[in-house]
């Protein structure tokens, strides 16, 4: 028998698996990228048959497949999928998970990738009993267990479930997955960087302005209010997604494309992020919430999480020093949007006539990483037929105009192919988990504290309150609207 490669999914009959765990599987079959002789094992306390749940999965894989669907595909792949019914947290049904592995490798042990799609308070019982049934030793082929976020919800419960998972595995073998990082836009951008000489040697304080980073969300928190009260935007954007994609504007180029290096980058960022103290969150971020908020069922009465967040941050090193980064992101906003805008300076002096106390619009690049995922770079422009006269226009490139409508996968395809690999290189690190929880924490302080902003109400459907406009225009800015298509200048007078 050759070697085994079994991927085993605890919470298997949640929506994460439905939706995308099972549905990326799926196309990394019919793209040929699975290993041989594999298996997917759904684990849960739910009552399925291996029927019932290859139906289940099916019906998610129809909805929500890149690939399309095709029923002689699927029904080739369903035949490696199966269930078995059990709580990941109770080590007795466990060990019957592991027998159950053990008869299908026929004693010679395989590959394992544990999925933990569970409640986050449960992973350390979970890693701990994956220990306990000895289900994590490489003797007989690799281990590798991946762990959703939120990991923590500050600093020290982080750093807790660190130390708490690093007694059971080594951080070789933990795989923290942000699926903002499998998206194909976020990759590009290391390539764009770091394979076209254009943009590198004036990537830096010397000729860049400021930084916009933006994730807006048009929903609300709906269904997920109960969750979602007492976390807030901070904890549920800003300290993974949006640090993430900063780490990626910011970091030095690594020595190699390998996962250490770019791991070893990504974190030195963070280190050198001068953190906001409590009592300068006044001056340094902006809070909000939208009006209907409270309405929402599961939210406490008067409750003060914030559904909006803006911050400005300095990175204390040689490339960025001076330049401010400036982040946001909310709920029930005008549009969904993720966006990184990098401003450069405008040139020293001008000899074209203009009118008095008019300039020209900064040279602008906007990666735009979802929904239009592309990247627009706009530069000044004469328009004919006149003087001198300039007009701001644009170069823009499209994913879909370039490699199709179908040409960009499912983040969780990547990633999850990544984990089968063995490359951890978009998958976060131990001391980047607690680097980003460190300037996360003190922000979170000061808004519990005498030196906390006002909580700003905003409407649903609006970019949120005008407070954040401000935060960024003392200085001159303007927040950009819409990936490439802004309409109103961000500019120093």
């Amino acid at each position: 028998m050759s070697e085994t490669n079994a991927i085993v999914i605890f919470g298997a009959s949640g929506d994460l698996t439905r939706r995308k765990l099972i549905p990326s599987l799926y196309d990394l079959y019919r793209k040929g990228r699975l290993p041989k002789n594999w298996r997917i094992i759904g684990v849960s306390r739910s009552e399925f048959s291996d029927e019932a749940f290859r139906d289940h999965a099916e019906a998610g894989v129809k909805e929500f497949a890149r690939a399309s669907y095709d029923a002689k595909t699927w029904r080739e792949f369903a035949k490696n999928v199966s269930y078995l019914q059990g709580d990941l947290t109770e080590f007795e049904q466990l060990q019957a998970v592991d027998r159950h592995l053990c008869e299908w490798e026929e004693g010679h042990g395989g590959n394992r990738l544990y999925y933990l799609s569970i409640a986050p308070h449960l992973y350390e019982k979970a890693v701990a009993n994956l220990g306990r049934a000895d289900m994590v030793h490489e003797t007989h082929g690799w281990r590798r267990v991946v762990i959703e976020k939120p990991f923590g919800h500050d600093l020290a419960s982080a750093r807790q479930l660190n130390q708490a998972v690093h007694q059971v595995l080594a951080e070789s073998q933990i795989y923290r997955i942000d699926h903002y990082l499998g998206k194909e836009t976020v990759q590009n951008l290391l390539v764009f960087r770091f394979a076209n000489s254009l943009y590198e040697p004036v990537w830096n304080r010397n000729y860049i302005d400021h930084v916009q980073i933006t994730a807006a969300e048009t929903v609300d928190v709906g269904h997920r209010a109960h969750f979602y009260d007492g976390v807030g935007v901070m904890r549920d954007m800003m300290q993974n997604h949006v640090m993430q994609l900063l780490s990626l504007v910011a970091q030095e180029p690594p020595a190699s494309f390998q996962a250490e290096s770019l791991r070893n980058e990504k974190a030195k960022v963070f280190s050198a992020i001068r953190p906001i103290r409590p009592q300068d969150v006044a001056k340094c971020t902006v809070r909000g919430q939208y009006r209907t908020y409270r309405d929402a069922e599961g939210v406490a009465a008067g409750s003060t999480t914030p559904t909006f967040a803006a911050l400005r941050f300095y990175i204390d090193n040689w490339r960025w020093q001076g330049v401010p980064f400036y982040m946001r992101s909310g709920k029930a906003l005008a549009a969904k949007s993720t966006e990184i805008t990098i401003f450069f300076k405008r040139p020293p002096h001008l000899m074209f006539p203009m009118p008095e106390g008019d300039k020209p619009a900064p040279n602008r690049l906007s990666i735009c990483i979802q929904p239009d995922e592309g990247i627009h770079f706009s530069f000044q422009a004469k328009v004919p037929d006149t003087p001198a006269e300039m007009r701001t226009v644009e170069m823009s490139f499209h994913y879909e105009e370039s490699f199709g409508a179908l040409a960009i996968p499912e983040a969780y395809e990547r990633l999850l192919l990544d984990v089968i690999k063995g490359d951890a290189s978009l998958f976060t690190r131990s001391d980047a988990i607690e680097l980003s929880w460190a300037l996360i924490d003190p922000i979170l302080e000061g808004w519990d504290s005498k030196y906390a902003p006002p909580m700003n109400f905003y409407e649903s459907g609006t970019w949120g309150p005008s407070e954040a406009e401000e935060l960024i225009a003392h200085e001159g800015y303007h927040w950009t609207h819409g990936c490439g298509n802004d309409t109103e200048d961000s500019e120093r007078p």
